[in-house]
């Protein structure tokens, strides 16, 4: 069957691919159109994806994955630490909390109601994830436009990608769905995520991936980790050849208690990472001593071809001078041959001069 025609580009498109290759220097035409059309024929993305593509940097323009590296979340085994709101004390507070109590109850109940009907109205434009490094980003300038510039370093990718490198780096990730409109979020931004220590901690021990859930990609991530609250923070590693949530923090965490419980869940799990570590070993090793072993196998054929090679040369240098030997002894001969006659022949006329 004839492969199908691709469809002729426009002037516009021509004029973009030769600009392409001009920049990034690629010689087939047909991969600098596959990296376009990929890109929707948005030159900017395609050559920055170019760019991180020569430097080693994840490809963070190309769209998702259809089916994205999947995460282990049904795992009983799971960590979990819940802080709850501080109960109210005295009277002041309790008055306070039961005169606010159902004007919460209504603001929260009308809220839920409407957003469960514009759901029918509109569908929720987080759903369909069309930009995702473009949510984190988003996500992070906006961080540091509202909490400043001292804060863990982010993760610049999609989720997917995050997960992709902890599990060929063999390291913690912690993922953090940032709620904007809850109540606590503010506080733990503040005074626990942005702390020196916490930093500190953070860019030492772990990946940190982090996105509002009012993104598309938050929104997704949340889905699939199902918080109960917000701040929510989950550690994910690499266990039995999965990757898998292995802790869960929710609530409002003060820094010391924050440091403790996740230095708590990788002693919890350091054993499965240096299982992890050790199966990679091993198998590296296995594949180093397979390797030596081909290229000595190699080494070997390549000895054996020379020497059978040399051999044949020594057969051939033999069987060329038995030939000339040969050839030097038939010329021999002929000249004998010819020498005899040429005497027969004077012989003969002498005799015939005698006679006459």
């Amino acid at each position: 069957m004839a492969a199908p025609e691709e469809p002729e580009l426009s002037q516009a498109q021509t004029e973009k691919l030769l600009q392409f290759q001009d920049l990034t220097g690629l010689e087939s035409m047909d991969q600098c159109r596959r990296t376009l059309e990929q890109h929707n024929w948005n030159i900017e993305a395609a050559v920055q994806d170019r760019l991180n593509e020569q430097e080693g940097v994840p490809s963070v323009f190309n769209p998702p994955p259809s089916r994205p590296l999947q995460v282990n979340t049904a795992d009983h085994r799971v960590y979990s630490y819940i802080v709850s709101r501080p109960q109210p004390r005295g009277l002041i507070g309790w008055s306070y909390y039961l005169i606010m109590l159902p004007f919460r109850f209504t603001y929260y109940t009308l809220l839920d109601i409407f957003r469960f009907a514009l759901r029918f109205v509109r569908p929720d434009p987080r759903g369909r994830v069309t930009d995702p490094v473009g949510d984190v980003v988003s996500f992070i300038h906006s961080f540091e436009e509202k909490y400043g510039q001292s804060h863990p370093v982010f993760y610049q990718g999609t989720y997917s990608q995050a997960l992709n490198d902890a599990k060929r780096e063999l390291r913690y990730l912690l993922v953090y769905l940032h709620g904007e409109d809850h109540q606590d979020t503010d506080e733990f931004c503040r005074s626990t995520l942005c702390t020196e220590e916490v930093v500190t901690f953070l860019n030492t021990q772990m990946l940190f991936w982090a996105c509002s859930t009012s993104k598309p990609e938050g929104y997704r991530v949340s889905q699939a980790l199902r918080e109960n609250t917000y701040p929510f923070l989950a550690m994910i590693m690499l266990k039995d050849r999965k990757m898998t949530v292995v802790g869960r923090l929710e609530g409002v965490i003060q820094p010391e208690d924050f440091i403790n419980q996740l230095t708590f869940i990788m002693d919890a799990n350091q054993t499965h990472l240096m299982s992890e570590r050790m199966e990679r070993e091993e198998r590296s090793q296995t594949q180093v001593l397979r390797q030596q072993q081909d290229e000595a196998y190699l080494a070997s054929l390549l000895a054996d071809q020379e020497k059978d090679r040399k051999k044949r040369e020594e057969e051939e240098q033999v069987r060329q001078e038995e030939e000339k030997v040969r050839q030097s002894a038939l010329d021999e001969e002929q000249r004998r041959q010819v020498s005899f006659t040429l005497t027969n022949n004077e012989g003969q006329c002498v005799a015939f001069r005698g006679i006459y």
